[in-house]
């Protein structure tokens, strides 16, 4: 059912989209997303369909890498990265090597808070959010490791401890969406310079970015194992607010009492990953496993829904959501839990929610 949608996917509902938008993060995640299926099957189609298909928006014909503006301060950006260096070890293709030290060399002056972390762009200044984790250190510890740079392991570490310290509230056992170092955003505690709200996807972002880099780092780094213990506390605050049916989550994690949160399926499929991939990988002891396939599994009987046209559809997905009025001038992004569940819509099929739910169901098929 979950293969039959995915490839029902590669063949229409990405590729219309591609046709109307810019390469961004979102198109990365689905590369993650078929390689890792690749990965797990052995089916050729996930990788044909990534150089075939995907990789046209990605990289024109003289090297130039589409969307990427190299003087911009953007995280998002620094996530082509992941995709280059999977085409660049797919293909061998020079344009991509040289592309994947492109993005690299753009960190290497990447502006970053007093404590260290790179900041979540140049429109969101000084800010720390928990999405710029996964969209950032997958791909600077994967070539820091390429090219044996090992005085960088401990900057990689320190920005995971850091993203720990500032976003965690301890009383919820959650993490916040956002930190603004300058406390001048009004989403921005005057205390803490945290968001006031927990949203699910920011969380689960975070929580993959451990179990990514942590398979990266294992075996070069002698701090990896830091990275084991945030994940294991992370989970086990986390877990108490699984719903008990489906056994996901809710778009605001905390608040079951407010009317009209739901369900929600990307940040929910990021739990799961997690899940799975942190008990392979002995980051977290084996029935974790168990807890991240029930998870996915509800996902199934509960979003993805079979039409009369006989086409599947994921639902349930949350279509976007920042803090802050980004490009678009919005004054109405302030991190409430208003704002997370009534001001930004919910989209079928859209790439967060279907890219997180092949690498969940990665994880599922590798251990079956």
């Amino acid at each position: 059912m979950w293969q039959e949608y995915f490839k029902q996917y590669s063949q229409k509902g990405l590729r219309s989209w591609l046709n109307r938008q810019k390469w961004n993060y979102k198109d990365d995640i689905c590369v993650l997303g078929y390689y890792d299926m690749y990965k797990a099957t052995g089916d050729r189609e996930y990788v044909d369909y990534i150089i075939n298909i995907l990789a046209p928006y990605l990289m024109s014909e003289d090297g130039t890498v589409i969307n990427l503006h190299p003087d911009e301060s953007n995280i998002d950006r620094i996530s082509f990265g992941k995709s280059l260096t999977i085409l660049r070890d797919l293909t061998g293709d020079v344009r991509y090597k040289r592309a994947v030290e492109q993005v690299y060399s753009m960190l290497e002056k990447y502006p970053r808070i007093s404590l260290g972390n790179f900041w979540h762009k140049n429109i969101y200044p000084n800010q720390l959010w928990g999405d710029g984790l996964y969209m950032g250190q997958p791909f600077y510890a994967r070539y820091i490791a390429d090219y044996a740079m090992d005085e960088k392991w401990n900057d990689v570490i320190n920005q995971f401890l850091t993203c720990d310290a500032l976003l965690w509230d301890e009383e919820l056992g959650l993490y916040k969406h956002g930190y603004d170092e300058s406390r001048k955003m009004e989403w921005s505690d005057s205390e803490t310079g945290r968001s006031p709200s927990v949203w699910l996807r920011a969380e689960g972002w975070y929580l993959m970015a451990l179990c990514d880099v942590y398979e990266i780092a294992k075996g070069r780094s002698v701090r990896a194992g830091e990275l084991k213990g945030i994940l294991k506390k992370a989970l086990d605050r986390l877990m108490p607010y699984q719903d008990e049916d489906s056994k996901m989550f809710l778009n605001v994690v905390d608040r079951k009492d407010f009317i009209g949160n739901y369900l929600e399926t990307s940040g929910s499929a990021m739990v799961a990953y997690a899940l799975m991939k942190g008990a392979r990988l002995g980051m977290l002891p084996e029935e974790y496993w168990h807890s991240g396939s029930e998870i996915i599994d509800g996902i199934r009987k509960k979003y993805l829904v079979k039409n009369e046209d006989g086409e599947y559809h994921l639902k349930g997905i949350c279509a976007s959501a920042g803090l802050g009025p980004g490009p678009n001038r919005r004054p109405d992004r302030d991190g409430t839990v208003e704002y997370y569940v009534q001001r930004e819509k919910q989209m079928d099929d859209n790439q967060h929610g279907t890219a997180a739910c092949m690498m969940a169901v990665s994880e599922q098929l590798l251990k079956n």
